[in-house]
């Protein structure tokens, strides 16, 4: 219990350090758009093309991690993606074509990021048993939203302070640093040490595998959650990305770390809240999958509302408000959707989830891009938020019909743990 509390804690702030950097380029964009001359359209490109290395490495990530071990391939990640974040700044300034640059840089730390959550989904369905894994999942999936709390009040004063280069900086060197203490501290020199034949075993999907990859995709309950996830994750890509731009500019008297920082604070304790009232009802003897969707119900269907009410307000104390309501209520994923796959197939949840959020990534970039479109035609945010609304409502419905919380594979090797 003492080592899965540190790890607990090591892992939530992985979480918070890789939104640190995610969210690096969205705090940015105005500033970047302005040195370097970016229309909507140049800015949608930028942002959304993390998304295309993002899907790319979501399900070779999520089957290594079944193989060898969630926490090497976190590790592995997160070194490189550091590395990249503090050196952006620095070649962006000697580049001729800071466009090009940026986004293929934004395309590589898609890659790089692509493997961490379907690896953290790997790694919880081995190490944690059914009735808590809403609560540590929701613990250390409240770094997304710590993440972006972080990068949104510090980033926003270094922004202001020093230029948008500090905050590459900031974020890249405090993973860094994460890497070399969860290193240090909590693995042996042995279990960082991954034999080339036993990685190039991970590599393939072995005909011998008791999982029966055929009769798993048949069934309704996996293309439920799968659907589901890729419309969230889509969903809150696209928030992501553009709500500092939306703020900026329908506020422009408004400070950046207030809209920067209030709604992701009141995601977390959302999230931990979401966690313990879903393992709690579980607990007392409420059906898994009844849970789970009544968690995916507020997620998805209560939180659209909130983002639907964002589009029409002009009061930026009201804006402020409905962004915190969407926001934190999305965290009730957690609990739902993000569970669910480890429910249904713990023995290869890291791929299954690989799938889900690579579907997800692939709408990302599209909606994303299209948000920026259609600011950049209509002049108007509400396109956006109806856009988010209309995505998350197919994804919900889905999950509500076919969603189920019954094993569906066949490997009984976590079975008991």
């Amino acid at each position: 219990r003492p080592e899965a509390r540190v790890w607990t804690v090591m892992l939530l702030l992985g979480t918070c350090l890789l939104y640190c950097a995610r969210v690096a380029v969205p705090i940015c964009a105005v500033a970047l758009s302005t040195r370097f001359d970016w229309d909507k359209k140049q800015s949608g490109i930028v942002l959304s093309s993390f998304f295309w290395g993002y899907c790319l490495t979501q399900i070779i990530g999520g089957h290594i991690s079944d193989q060898i071990g969630g926490e090497k391939v976190l590790l592995l990640s997160a070194s490189a993606w550091g590395f990249l974040t503090v050196l952006t700044p620095l070649l962006t300034h000697v580049t001729s074509a800071p466009l090009i640059f940026m986004t293929s840089s934004r395309f590589l730390m898609g890659l790089l990021q692509g493997v961490y959550f379907p690896s953290l989904a790997s790694l919880l369905s081995q190490k944690v048993r059914e009735g808590e894994r809403a609560f540590t999942y929701s613990t250390v999936g409240t770094g997304s939203q710590f993440g972006t709390l972080v990068i949104g009040g510090a980033g926003s004063l270094l922004l202001d302070w020093y230029g948008w280069e500090s905050v590459f900086y900031f974020s890249g060197l405090l993973t860094l640093l994460w890497v070399y203490c969860t290193c240090k501290y909590l693995l042996s020199e042995k279990e960082l040490i991954i034999p080339i034949d036993y990685f190039m075993r991970g590599l393939s999907i072995s005909k011998q595998t008791k999982v029966p990859w055929k009769q798993l995709f048949r069934k309704a309950p996996i293309w439920a959650v799968i659907i589901a996830q890729l419309s969230t994750a889509s969903t809150f890509f696209t928030l992501l990305s553009w709500l500092p731009t939306f703020f900026k500019e329908t506020f422009p008297e408004s400070k950046g770390w207030v809209f920067n920082v209030v709604p992701w604070l009141v995601a977390i304790p959302a999230s931990l809240f979401s966690g313990f009232l879903s393992d709690h009802l579980i607990n007392q003897g409420y059906k898994t999958i009844t849970i789970r969707k009544f968690m995916q119900v507020i997620g998805s269907g209560v939180s659209s509302i909130f983002a639907l009410c964002l589009g029409q307000t002009s009061s930026f104390c009201k804006a402020i408000v409905f962004a915190s309501a969407s926001v934190g209520l999305q965290t009730f994923n957690h609990s739902g959707i993000s569970v669910n796959v480890q429910d249904l197939a713990p023995s290869c949840a890291g791929l299954l989830f690989g799938v889900g959020n690579t579907g997800g990534a692939l709408l990302g970039v599209i909606c994303v891009y299209l948000a920026g479109y259609l600011i950049e035609t209509t002049g108007s945010w509400i396109s956006v938020f109806n856009l988010v609304a209309a995505v998350n409502s197919v994804g919900l419905c889905t999950f509500l019909v076919f969603g189920e919380a019954q094993r569906v594979d066949t490997d009984s090797a976590y079975m008991d743990l």
